[in-house]
């Protein structure tokens, strides 16, 4: 740590304290995470700190840096590049309105990132927009990647932060033990409505129930002929049978044909069925002009 000097607390993060600080050497302003260890552990366990260390190698703009990990007894710092705000926060400067181009340049930002990580095996897992940052020339970088495989999908937060469900995608509500690359794009999809609504959420369950529900009514409800094997997975509760809204106009007014066809082509219940983020950069509502709006 001789090397960074610790200024002033930034905020809670999902795995620990964050703080702002400084590379005494180069003078540069760097983000340091704190990580929380549970007191009986033995320490950082050995493969965490190997996949970690595999983050480092992630280099990519539209991925937070990850400059050094300092491991010292039981305490685990992470040091990252620094970034002013994050997409919660700016969506609290809105007042309710964006910009559609900047919804499309964030949209794009978030799915180069992602691309960027799936083609190189990280997941996210936890994917939202306090771990969406962005800094002063409208770059939007995504956070905390790969930390989920590391420390786990953490089920409480270390502030008075209840974990969000609101981007979690039905598979894993159910309790879907196996991860592949679309639970990303599922919080992707919830993310793009939110940023086409400015910063209202799209599914803002209370707790897992309510959440299935509230995707459900938007989605219809999944069955064994829409959704092989999801009455089989571990968690799968039998809900009231929703039909799938047929006017998505209704639920993003503001985004245009185009922006509506990706929305779908993400939010998809089935998991094997939804759009790849190399895929979804591919789609036309990032290739047409950006004064047609309709």
């Amino acid at each position: 740590m001789q090397k960074y000097e610790k200024l002033e607390k930034i905020g809670e993060g999902t795995y620990g304290t964050v703080f702002k600080g400084r590379n005494r050497e180069t003078m540069e302003i760097v983000a340091l995470k704190r990580v929380r260890l549970d007191e009986d552990d033995e320490g950082v366990p050995s493969s965490a700190l190997r996949e970690i260390c595999l983050l480092k190698e992630l280099k990519h703009k539209n991925i937070v840096r990850l400059y050094d990990v300092l491991h010292s007894d039981k305490k685990l710092t992470l040091v990252f590049e620094h970034c002013d705000q994050d997409l919660k926060k700016y969506f609290d400067s809105l007042n309710g309105e964006i910009d559609m181009a900047v919804c499309r340049s964030f949209m794009l930002q978030l799915l180069r990132g992602l691309a960027f990580c799936h083609s190189h095996n990280v997941l996210h897992r936890d994917l939202k927009p306090q771990n969406l940052l962005i800094n002063k020339n409208g770059e939007l970088k995504l956070a905390d990647f790969g930390l989920a495989r590391a420390f786990g999908i953490p089920v409480k937060c270390y502030s008075a932060e209840v974990v969000t469900l609101w981007y979690r995608p039905p598979d894993v509500l159910f309790g879907a033990k196996l991860y592949t690359t679309s639970i990303d794009m599922w919080s992707a999809g919830c993310i793009f409505a939110e940023l086409a609504d400015a910063g209202r959420p799209l599914f803002p369950g209370s707790d897992v129930l309510d959440q299935l529900m509230k995707i459900f009514r938007v989605l219809g409800t999944p069955t064994e002929e829409s959704w092989p094997g999801v009455t089989h997975l571990a968690d799968y509760v039998a809900l009231p049978s929703f039909p799938p809204i047929t006017s998505w106009s209704q639920i993003v007014p503001r985004l245009n044909s185009k922006g509506r066809d990706l929305l779908q082509k993400l939010l998809v219940c089935r998991p094997n069925q939804r759009i790849s983020a190399e895929q979804a950069m591919q789609h036309p509502y990032f290739t047409e002009s950006s004064s047609s709006n309709h």
